[in-house]
């Protein structure tokens, strides 16, 4: 009676994890305290955030205006340089000036170089003034090493070939483009900018006379970085709009990596295609309201924290009596279906012990009527299929009796008899359903005996099975069925060979029926395990099914067969079953 309660609990669904109701009664009111709590939190953080984030957005925007118009200051006052050598006739003949050595010379002091150093004296930052011209005429002056930081204003007087493969030149060269500010050479490795402009002949202005480069510091033109505190993670960049390039950056953060946060300011400096951008972090921004959300968050937790104790106080008072169902329930899930509640008064909790007492009552009537039919059905189907088994092969060997004894073969037809005998008194095993793996192949061995009488000595039998497995229990007649059939399909020569084989592997037990006869056809094999067809299968569906509805699904029968060349059958039983004892399945009412 156990096992068919434990079978049963199997089939039923598992009780999953629950909560009290009291305790679920208890959930909406500390969702309302957490709610209340988390908005007057949200509401103090965010008030106090948007005011710190004001704050310093509105300092640093004053500091990016005062940047922005110093950049805009001084770069006004380079174009101005670069206007007035535009414009100055007398230093526009000097450069094309073809002469005398003494000539150039004076045309260098009077005209060239005052022209140039001029705005050096006059200009507040240090720069470096590069004149690029194509007069091989005019003396050359190099000025400090251009690869080095800029430490003193310098000026430059340099032939045009000297920039004629650069790749800036090129790009100017061939184009429209004049009176721009670029990172060309080594700007960028030494955080410098340039003004470039095309001086022209002033009588076609198409002539090319020469080149103009002023090269200045990023770092002079944004001034001082007091108002930035870059200590604090803010970060300074200078980018070129069009192409979204860094001109020029100072700070760390880089807003394109994961995980980055960071408020984002731009300054466009009018004129050019510069920008001011500045990288916030969130941290600085609120910064100052870490204490009041530590403050916020340990008084809602504390409120929270009072309000679960009480809610959990009220729930294991009201809770008992629900505890006590909960504990019967689990009981019945385990098989005890003899217990009962009793609650005195006339509550709810009253009417569900009543509903419990009668379902508890209900399930163990259909334990012993439903559960026990369908066992019985089970049974019975198992024993339809073995005795589709016997009558079979009793009617294939008194056929063959019969034949023995019109010819007079006598002494066969007293063997065959005999061994008929032996047969069937192995196949009743006392009315058992399991037999031993040994005498299971001793049935085998006792049909072959009675085919030998019929074919003379004509096949070969070889057994390979392993020592350790012949005193297990197999389900009975599964080893026959398939020999049989080798006679009667597989048999296309003069002689054949059947191997027997088996093998423990892990938890399971492998049969393997082995002949080198005709074999089948993919088809033929589908066929045979559906049932009995031109190609046989009667035993094989036979076979299959008594193992599946005795072992389950995972066991049963599989063959493998090569057209021409043999069959291979694999029975796959459950391993571990000594003598005399029984499994589950072995029912009684």
């Amino acid at each position: 009676m156990k096992s068919i309660q434990k079978d049963v609990l199997q089939l039923m669904p598992k009780l999953k994890k629950y909560m009290p109701f009291t305790y679920k009664m208890m959930v909406p009111y500390l969702l309302l305290v957490l709610l209340t709590d988390v908005t007057i939190g949200y509401i103090s953080y965010s008030m106090l955030t948007d005011s710190r984030t004001e704050m310093a957005e509105s300092n640093i925007r004053t500091g990016m205006e005062q940047s922005r118009n110093n950049i805009r200051y001084q770069m006004d006052e380079i174009q101005r340089m670069s206007d007035n050598l535009f414009g100055s006739q007398p230093f526009q003949r000097a450069l094309e000036l073809k002469g005398t050595p003494f000539d150039i010379y004076l045309a260098m002091i009077d005209q060239i170089v005052p022209q140039i150093t001029a705005p050096l004296q006059l200009f507040g930052n240090k720069i470096r003034f590069m004149l690029y011209t194509p007069n091989s005429d005019l003396n050359i002056v190099s000025g400090d090493n251009l690869n080095e930081p800029i430490l003193d204003s310098d000026y430059y007087i340099l032939p045009l070939k000297d920039i004629a493969d650069s790749e800036w030149y090129k790009s100017l060269k061939d184009s429209k483009r004049d009176n721009l500010w670029l990172q060309i050479d080594t700007d960028q490795k030494l955080g410098n900018i340039s003004h470039v402009r095309r001086l022209v002949n002033f009588s076609d202005y198409k002539t090319v006379i020469g080149y103009v480069r002023i090269t200045v510091s990023l770092e002079d033109l944004f001034g001082g970085f007091d108002t930035f505190p870059l200590e604090e993670g803010i970060t300074l960049r200078l980018v070129e709009e069009t192409t979204g390039d860094i001109l020029f950056q100072r700070g760390t953060a880089n807003y394109d990596e994961p995980g980055s946060n960071f408020l984002s300011l731009h300054e466009k400096i009018p004129g050019s295609s510069f920008v001011i951008e500045s990288l916030v972090p969130y941290t600085y921004l609120t910064k100052d309201a870490g204490r009041l959300r530590r403050v916020i968050f340990a008084v809602c937790a504390l409120s929270f924290l009072v309000m679960t104790l009480i809610g959990y106080v009220v729930a294991r008072l009201s809770g008992r009596k629900m505890s006590r169902i909960v504990g019967l329930v689990r009981s019945f899930q385990e098989g005890n279906f003899q217990k009962r509640i009793r609650f005195s008064g006339n509550d709810e909790f009253v009417q569900i012990a009543d509903s419990f007492n009668v379902m508890a009552t209900n399930i163990q009537e259909l334990i012993n009527s439903v559960y026990v039919q369908g066992i019985q059905k089970k049974q019975a189907e198992l024993e339809a299929l073995q005795a589709q088994i016997n009558p079979h092969f009793l009617y294939n060997t008194l056929s063959t009796i019969s034949s023995l004894a019109n010819l007079g073969e006598i002494d066969k037809v007293t063997g065959m008899v005999q061994g008929l005998s032996r047969f069937y008194r192995l196949t009743l095993n006392q009315g058992n359903v399991y037999i031993e793996l040994e005498k299971e192949l001793e049935q085998v061995a006792t049909y072959l005996e009675i085919q030998r009488v019929k074919y003379a000595d004509a096949f070969t039998v070889y057994v390979d099975v392993d020592e350790e497995i012949l005193h297990m229990q197999v389900i009975k007649l599964v080893l026959q069925p398939f020999v049989e059939n080798i006679f009667k399909h597989a048999w296309f020569g003069e002689t054949i060979a059947i191997r027997l084989t088996g093998r423990r592997i892990g938890s399971n037990l492998e049969l393997k029926i082995i002949d080198n006869g005709i074999g089948m056809r993919p088809a033929d094999i589908k066929r045979m395990m559906q049932g009995p067809s031109q190609a046989g299968g009667y035993g094989v569906k036979n076979v299959n099914e008594r193992i599946k509805l005795r072992y389950g699904d995972n066991y049963g029968v599989t063959i493998a067969s090569y057209y021409g060349a043999g069959t291979t059958v694999q029975l796959l039983l459950p391993a571990g079953m000594k003598d005399n004892e029984e499994q589950d399945v072995e029912f009684a009412p």
